[in-house]
């Protein structure tokens, strides 16, 4: 257990502070509580003694640079009007990270929105596909590779549905979506109606998995509402129309929901809509954003999460019989913990306190808090942000992304938040001192089931305000430490370099499957150094509109070797030891171990 270092508590300077920037500020919730040592200090001297006091305990961390523009990325999202008459128009904001040429380097793939009056004229605002150049520098190949898109993009989802090695792209859209095969020569051809996944609801996200063990990717798809402007009401028309006390766009609430839907994969390149069939068609039609996919219960097959929009959350538990069971509210994991609806947006799932177990954190409205359930290893989970320092901190912020990630490599999940509003009016008139632009969120694992927020402290690219929606997660350089990029809703994407988690050792491990699916998705991997056990398991699903790098990573402290074991779902567990560590691994499903070239392989363990 890693104890909490002086200069670790940080207090958050919540929207309309004025003033030294130091600041404590109570949630309602938390008002009327007694602190006994505000009392201690008063004044200047107590202002002196704090910032002294931070500035000389607290250690400098990994930095994350902005370096976008160096990167050459000049895509812009657009999404709507200034004013956001509708809800479609401040949601959207995606992007998708993968190696699309095999080349061993993560390019860069952004969605774009439009216009009301451009969707109806047929007018496309094109993504953007960006090819890695090895130097830290990005091509724009979105014409030759044909992945322009068309309608209204709101989200991606990337895994490779035909086993061919190469990375499809699945774009997720208002009224449409689009499924671009990859054709292994650096274009794409649009296979979406062939393959049946049109789908034609306004899709949020979507995931990847392999639910039936067969081999090949089936595809989940979240929808929200119906965006037809002559059905939406207009702005401020009713009670859903308002925020505190200003006419807004309307919804959620009040709004028509869509149930989601789900697709199994024939294996032939075509889909079957079998939402029904599979217990996922549910009678209540909420609003769904993020999704989230893990193996919660370690029974071996893959479940289902579900963020939806000021609604309960789904947990849907794979039964592995080709049938989900929603079990949120007995596992109590799709409320708040005084059981009140929440305004889900991003979700991720990820053993943050090394018990081997899958943990959920799940990001929300403002002044409401973000979640951490924590798996309790019986098929409940406990919601415990309040007393890991989370919920206070994220009372101010409109939260999008969240997901798990070991920022610092020093063996413990950390969390990332992205932020920003959903009304612009707030641009002018900040009422009740909330901001239209604001910073995201990082928060430090302590290692003893507490976070500390350390975003003020860990580098520049942390201090931009912007409204961020989606945020993607991968290694772009391949140095080691998880660098992060975000979708900003009108504005152009951050790339943000983690410069420093690399001080600590690491390992990051490619799958390659053979008899499951090509990348390995849903498989678990156990890492054992230093005397930690950590688990992961491959997925570009989670956070909310994007799709990450299927790579696993760990970070591995101070140890210099590690073992390795290797679960394929129906198959085989693979065990290695002793791996050195800061390299990035190949494992094959049948001829283990290999980097390029093969040049070391462990013991097979069969089931």
């Amino acid at each position: 257990m890693r104890p909490l270092r002086p200069g670790q508590g940080t207090s958050e300077e919540y929207p309309g502070h004025v003033g030294p920037r130091l600041a404590v500020r109570f949630s309602p919730g938390l008002r009327g509580l007694s602190f006994p040592w505000v009392r201690l200090f008063s004044g200047s001297a107590a202002l002196a003694f704090l910032v002294l006091g931070a500035a000389s305990q607290r250690p400098a961390g990994p930095q994350f640079v902005d370096v976008t523009a160096k990167a050459g990325i000049a895509f812009k999202h657009g999404s709507g009007s200034p004013e956001k008459d509708y809800i479609f128009e401040a949601k959207g904001g995606g992007m998708g990270v993968l190696d699309y040429d095999n080349d061993g380097l993560l390019d860069l793939y952004f969605i774009n929105g439009s216009t009301v009056e451009d969707l109806a004229r047929g007018v496309i605002h094109p993504n953007a596909l960006y090819h890695a150049n090895g130097d830290g520098t990005y091509t724009d190949m979105t014409a030759r590779a044909g992945v322009q898109g068309r309608g209204w993009g709101m989200g991606c989802a990337v895994g490779d549905y035909n086993n061919d090695g190469y990375p499809d792209i699945y774009v997720l859209g208002l009224t449409e979506n689009v499924l671009y095969r990859n054709n292994g020569d650096g274009t794409f051809t649009d296979v979406t109606e062939r393959a049946g996944l049109r789908d034609g609801h306004w899709s949020t996200s979507a995931a990847f998995l392999d639910y039936d063990r067969d081999g090949d990717l089936d595809v989940y798809v979240s929808h929200y509402s119906i965006p037809d402007t002559k059905l939406l009401p207009k702005r401020g028309e009713n009670r859903y129309c308002h925020y505190r006390g200003v006419p807004v766009m309307c919804g959620p609430r009040g709004l028509p929901g869509v149930a989601d839907s789900f697709y199994r994969n024939n294996g032939d390149g075509t889909f079957t809509d079998i939402s029904e069939d599979a217990g996922l068609a549910m009678d209540a039609k909420y609003y769904g954003l993020g999704v989230a996919v893990g193996d919660y219960d370690n029974d071996g097959w893959t479940d289902l999460y579900v963020a939806n929009d000021s609604c309960p959350s789904f947990l849907y538990h794979n039964e592995g019989n080709g049938k989900f069971k929603e079990v949120g509210f007995l596992a109590g994991a799709v409320l708040s913990d005084d059981g009140t609806e929440q305004a889900g947006m991003g979700v991720d799932f990820g053993d943050y306190d090394s018990d081997g177990w899958l943990d959920i954190t799940k990001s929300n409205f403002s002044y409401d808090y973000n979640n951490l359930y924590h798996n309790e290893q019986n098929g409940t989970f406990t919601e415990r942000s309040m007393t890991a320092g989370i919920a206070q901190i994220t009372m101010p912020f409109v939260c999008w992304a969240s997901k798990f990630m070991d920022y610092d490599n020093d063996g413990w999940r950390d969390i990332f938040v992205a932020t920003g509003h959903v009304y612009p009016h707030l641009l002018a008139n900040p009422v009740g001192g909330e901001k239209y632009y604001q910073r995201n969120l990082l928060f430090r694992n302590l290692g003893n089931g507490k976070f500390s927020e350390v975003g003020r402290e860990s580098g520049p690219g942390l201090q931009v305000e912007k409204a961020c929606r989606g945020a993607a997660f991968g290694d772009l350089d391949n140095d080691g430490d998880i660098d992060v990029i975000t979708a900003n809703l009108d504005d152009v994407p951050t790339v943000l370099r983690n410069d420093g988690g690399n001080t600590k050792n690491w390992l990051i491990l490619r799958l390659n499957g053979v008899k499951s699916n090509r990348f390995g998705l849903g498989v678990r991997v156990k890492v054992t150094a230093g005397g930690l056990v950590q688990i992961g398991e491959a997925s570009t699903a989670s956070s909310i509109f994007v799709a990450n790098d299927p790579r696993v990573h760990f970070g591995i402290g101070e140890a210099r070797e590690a073992d390795i074991e290797v679960n394929w779902p129906g198959d085989k567990v693979q065990t290695f030891r002793a791996v050195p560590a800061n390299r990035i691994l190949t494992i094959d499903q049948n001829q283990g171990l290999v980097s390029g070239d093969r040049y070391w392989e462990g013991p097979v363990i069969d089931d």
